[in-house]
């Protein structure tokens, strides 16, 4: 909480009655965040549900909870820097929001069913730097672009999977100066050269979506908005970095 209250205190779009009414809506978020309750079951002694579920969305919509995940990323270690993704599965609910389309929310169908793929970047010791949330039918491939936009400048090594193995992203990691270190598909014709102790280092990411699984609300999506899940997100990884 000492590391929290400074970033929401001086936060433009908070509104902050007390530092203790602060702090018991975030843990009413974070009752709802871990049990992936419904909002209405939340208890009666945390808070008025419909309250806190406004004050959230709002905290969503004003980018507060990035905002807190941001302001708790210090020091990332970018010798290595981890891309992945793992696939959400959706509740039924998520589907549908007002006013909005498939695109915009990023609710799709793959062969696992109804989900959500969650594509992730970390720095070499796991901990998330930005995320990208699409459909769970897209490939990875079509993001290692996309995550290398959001890689911070400075970074030695940029490791993925086979699945990001392509001679434009490949090309586009050394002209940013970093090795890339993604190994090659069965199927190429010409194959790269890899180095396999570095890319040992991948586990790290594998652990990452481990961590935020054990929050119920990540695990499965039963947010109709991207944004409010994003918010969902944002907030566990602001815990993360203050273990």
């Amino acid at each position: 909480w000492h590391a929290i209250y400074p970033i929401l205190a001086t936060h433009q779009r908070v509104r902050m009655a007390s530092e203790t009414a602060c702090r018991a809506f975030l843990v009413a978020v974070l009752w709802v965040l871990r049990s992936g309750a419904q909002w209405r079951l939340l208890p009666a002694e945390l808070g008025h549900w419909n309250s806190v579920f406004k004050r959230f969305s709002r905290w969503c919509r004003h980018g507060v909870w990035q905002a807190l995940h941001t302001g708790c990323s210090h020091l990332p270690d970018l010798q290595n820097i981890l891309i992945d993704s793992t696939v959400i599965r959706a509740h039924p609910c998520a589907a549908g929001a007002a006013e909005s389309s498939a695109e915009v929310e990023a609710p799709g169908r793959s062969r696992g069913g109804f989900g959500t793929k969650l594509h992730a970047i970390t720095d070499g010791l796991g901990n998330p730097l930005d995320f990208v949330l699409t459909g769970g039918q897209v490939h990875d491939a079509t993001q290692g672009a996309v995550l290398l936009a959001l890689t911070p400048a400075g970074a030695e090594a940029f490791i993925g999977d086979k699945g990001y193995d392509s001679d434009t992203l490949v090309q586009a990691i050394e002209a940013r100066g970093m090795a890339a270190v993604i190994p090659p598909r069965s199927n190429r014709t010409k194959s790269r050269k890899v180095d396999w102790f570095v890319y040992k280092e991948r586990h790290l990411i594998e652990c990452f979506f481990n961590k935020i699984k054990q929050y119920r609300r990540i695990f499965a999506r039963y947010e109709k908005t991207s944004r409010n899940y994003m918010g969902m997100l944002r907030f566990v990884s602001a815990l993360i970095w203050l273990r």
